[in-house]
This record gives C-alpha cells, sequence and structure tokens, in this order.
C-alpha cells in the first residue's frame, strides 16, 4: 500500500522543527509518525535521516517537503534528486513551490529544474575557464599563493648555509618542513661569500 512520509530539516540545533512540522501535518497532510526530522546543514553530504527515508521509499509512495531546499545542497543537487524520485515512480510534493510531481505540470518542473541545475554548472565551468586563460595571460597560473615568500627564501637559503638544520629553519621562517622541502630547489644555489659551515642566525622575514 502507498505510503506518504514528511521530511523536515534545520541547519543547526538552535533552530526549530516546528513550522515544518506543523506545515507538514496539517489537515489532510502527513502522520506525525511518519515525518523524519533532522538538524544538519544542507552543504552536509552525510545527511543520515534523509538516507533513511529515501532508501525506504517504494513505487507509489509519496515524499512531502516544505521547500525544496530541504532536500538538496544544491539546484543540481535537488534535480538529481527529485528526477531519481520520478524514475522510481515516487511522488515528491512541495508545498512552498506547490510541486507535485504526480502532476503533468509537475513532471515538467523536474525537467525545468533539471536543465535549470545544468546551465548553473555550465555557466560556473564557464567562468572558472574564462577565470584561468586571463590569468595565464598575465603569467599566473592557479591555486594557492605560495607561503614561500622572497624574504622567507632569503632568510631560509642564509640560515641553511650557515649550516642551520631544515627543521630549524622552517620553524623559525614559520612554514611546515613539507614547504620548506618543496622550495629546496630554490634554496640550495647557495652563495660562496654566505660563509658554508658558520652558524647564521635565522631571522624570522619582515612583516
Amino acid at each position: 500500500m502507498a505510503h506518504t512520509y514528511g521530511y523536515a530539516r534545520v541547519s543547526t540545533t538552535a533552530q526549530n522543527l516546528d513550522a515544518q512540522i506543523d506545515a507538514l501535518t496539517g489537515p489532510g497532510g502527513v502522520d506525525e509518525r511518519d515525518v523524519v526530522v533532522e538538524k544538519a546543514s544542507g552543504a552536509r553530504e552525510d545527511r543520515p535521516e534523509l538516507a533513511r527515508v529515501l532508501g525506504g521509499l517504494r513505487e507509489g509512495d509519496t515524499l512531502v517537503v516544505t521547500k525544496l531546499d530541504r532536500l538538496g545542497r544544491s539546484a543540481a543537487h535537488v534535480a538529481r534528486l527529485v528526477r531519481d524520485l520520478d524514475e522510481r515512480a515516487v511522488t515528491l510534493r512541495s508545498l512552498s513551490e506547490t510541486l507535485d510531481t504526480s502532476s503533468a505540470a509537475g513532471r515538467l518542473m523536474v525537467h525545468v529544474l533539471a536543465a535549470v541545475a545544468q546551465m548553473e554548472a555550465d555557466l560556473a565551468r564557464e567562468r572558472t575557464l574564462d577565470g584561468l586563460a586571463a590569468a595565464r595571460a598575465r603569467g599566473r597560473v592557479g591555486g594557492r599563493p605560495t607561503v614561500m615568500t622572497p624574504d622567507r627564501i632569503d632568510t631560509a637559503r642564509v640560515a641553511l648555509a650557515g649550516g642551520q638544520s631544515r627543521a630549524a629553519v622552517a620553524r623559525a621562517i614559520g612554514v611546515s618542513r613539507d614547504t620548506l622541502y618543496r622550495h629546496l630547489a630554490d634554496l640550495e644555489n647557495v652563495a660562496a661569500p654566505l660563509g658554508i659551515g658558520k652558524a647564521v642566525p635565522v631571522r624570522p622575514p619582515l612583516p
């Protein structure tokens, strides 16, 4: 026998679920015993209560939410989830968007959501590629800026030439040993006048 379930979610434990539960269980709505509640950020992938209710849905069942954003992390994620439910012959109803996939208009909305989500993904990818191309044209490459500034490299070069250990140099200039090791090729070209073998004090780089 087909069954109707509700899903309510808030992002933090400080928020209250009462308004969503009242909307879901109003006249002609979901039995309160069949409302699954969750307190978790929409950005999280591990939402066990949502996974549980989705896994338990069968052909002919209905899932009711107050808003579509209760379900997903993004438009693309919601579109995939809605399309998956439609393919499983599970009806989705969203009270705020008046979406009901048991109707022709509701099923059309599924395709509209998927198209919008794909357009958002394409635009984001296009902006990323344009940004990388512009950066390359200016002689820059993508990625985080290195913490090994010219001041730090100069200080490390002097300290290593003076016989300081790599670990001590890394601590002194405020970087990890892994970061220092990645720049060893820059640091090994130490000029003889620096006095290899004679300890050189390590001074942190100027801010």
